[in-house]
């Protein structure tokens, strides 16, 4: 599945091809708007608010933009998804139970399953899978999905086992190092929502390529994983959250660390432009659209009462 080439063609107007991306993700916002009113219970919280969706809308467009609005629904949806996992695991669950609960939940909706009455998450994963299966890939590709959504959950649970059980008292620690910690980044989503665009956009090329494109994407989601963290410190150590900058004694290493993912990850993509440019293109776009993003805002509104 193709979308309009972008740009459309040699020495267009570069304001009008912004313009055409802006208009993407607003239809992009509307989607998600149609998706919180029919799931309230799961997007009734402060941070959820408009800009949320707007930014979330916006990301995608900007990092596909030769693709339609309806090609990116998909991608979109999930994005906001993760959102919402994120928040049901990081700040709604009490405990271990609370948030295993979450994870077979929503494995079970991936199998198949009808999600229990009251998963409000599990019944919205369930839409994007339903609407997965549309897709002619999905059938042979969905053990693939079922995997990264299963390492996401894992490594969920993992972090928020770190940031609330009892230090060990073996060796003295509970939190993890720094290169534990960037092994886990699967919980931020990113290459969940990468395979959900692949197999809900790409043509037999790019699927053929999908374990190369997944590895490329788990590096670009440990560089994203640094940008955030290096951005969002004040946030997190209000809200709790775990960050790269409490790992470290010196904030140096952390910044040394994101130039060497960083200088890595353009290495692979250049690499892997030779074989599938436009998901490098995609990929690389993650990078620089991430980059410039977090220099200015966050996607998360005011964390309120």
């Amino acid at each position: 599945m193709t979308g309009t080439p972008w740009p459309v063609q040699a020495g267009t107007d570069a304001v009008a091809e912004q313009g055409r991306v802006c208009a993407l993700a607003v239809r992009g916002v509307r989607d998600l708007q149609a998706v919180t009113a029919a799931h309230p219970e799961l997007f009734d919280a402060a941070p959820f608010d408009p800009a949320l969706l707007s930014s979330v809308a916006t990301v995608v467009a900007f990092i596909a933009p030769w693709h339609t609005a309806a090609e990116l629904r998909i991608t979109t949806r999930t994005v906001l998804w993760v959102f919402a996992a994120d928040w049901q695991v990081d700040y709604l669950a009490r405990s271990a139970d609370d948030v295993r609960a979450i994870v077979t939940d929503c494995l079970a909706v991936a199998d198949g399953a009808a999600p229990p009455p009251g998963r409000h998450l599990a019944r919205l994963l369930a839409d994007l899978r339903d609407e997965l299966a549309t897709v002619p890939a999905f059938a042979r590709l969905r053990p693939i999905w079922r995997d990264e959504l299963a390492r996401m959950l894992a490594a969920a649970a993992r972090e928020w086992d770190w940031k609330n059980l009892p230090t060990d008292p073996t060796t003295g620690r509970r939190l993890p190092d720094l290169d534990r910690y960037l092994e886990n980044a699967d919980n931020s989503g990113s290459s969940f929502v990468n395979v959900t665009h692949w197999i809900a956009t790409g043509d037999d090329r790019t699927l053929a390529q999908l374990t190369d494109l997944l590895d490329a994407g788990r590096g670009v989601q440990r560089v994203l994983r640094l940008v955030n963290d290096l951005a969002t410190q004040d946030r997190d150590a209000e809200w709790g959250d775990l960050n790269a900058l409490q790992l470290v004694d010196d904030p140096a290493r952390v910044h040394a660390r994101l130039a060497e993912l960083t200088a890595r990850s353009r290495g692979d993509l250049a690499a892997l432009a030779e074989r599938c440019p436009r998901q490098a293109e995609y990929l690389h776009r993650q990078i620089s659209f991430t980059g410039g993003f977090y220099e200015v805002s966050d996607f998360w509104g005011e964390r309120g009462e």
